[in-house]
């Protein structure tokens, strides 16, 4: 009676191998099915995800070039004056030759920032069309361009607020 029990305990083992089987894993075709599926929203997605990246370069740009204007405006309150081009944005974290009351460093953490595409930013006094013109040269680091590549400085600022 034992032998008979211990028969019919393999007997259905080797059954339910035999069942499962076919169950196991998943076909070629169907892992080609989701792999091609997940390249497609990759294709539509990424694109998208890539172009947020460089605009918020951009918008990350002007805020400096905001607290930029905004460190100058205190060297101006404490000196009386801009700096020169030749002192440039360095007289916001080093005392200039010639300024008696500076009170610096104006510029959090003691050193000037590159912009976001590690080029250094232009400072220009007399500017244009102000006391002074701070300009990044965008992700080209050349003057002029488009799109990210654009130019943006003090002068754009305004306008960039109404986009």
């Amino acid at each position: 009676m034992l032998k008979s029990v211990g028969i019919l305990f393999t007997a259905n083992k080797t059954r339910e191998r035999r069942q499962r089987c076919g169950e196991e894993g998943f076909t070629l075709v169907e892992m080609l099915v989701v792999i091609s599926i997940i390249g497609l929203i990759m294709g539509l997605v990424g694109p998208r995800v890539l172009n947020y990246l460089s605009e918020s370069k951009v918008k990350a740009a002007r805020i400096q070039l905001q607290s930029f204007g905004s460190a100058l405006d205190l060297f101006y309150l404490d000196a009386g004056r801009f700096p020169s081009s030749s002192e440039g944005l360095a007289a916001l974290v080093q005392r200039m030759p010639g300024v008696s009351a500076w009170n610096g460093p104006y510029v959090k953490g003691g050193n000037l920032p590159n912009d976001p595409w590690n080029h250094p930013y232009l400072y220009r006094s007399p500017g244009e069309h102000a006391p002074y013109d701070i300009i990044s040269y965008g992700s080209d680091g050349q003057e002029g361009g488009t799109g990210t590549a654009a130019d943006i400085s003090t002068g754009n600022l305004t306008s960039a607020k109404n986009e």
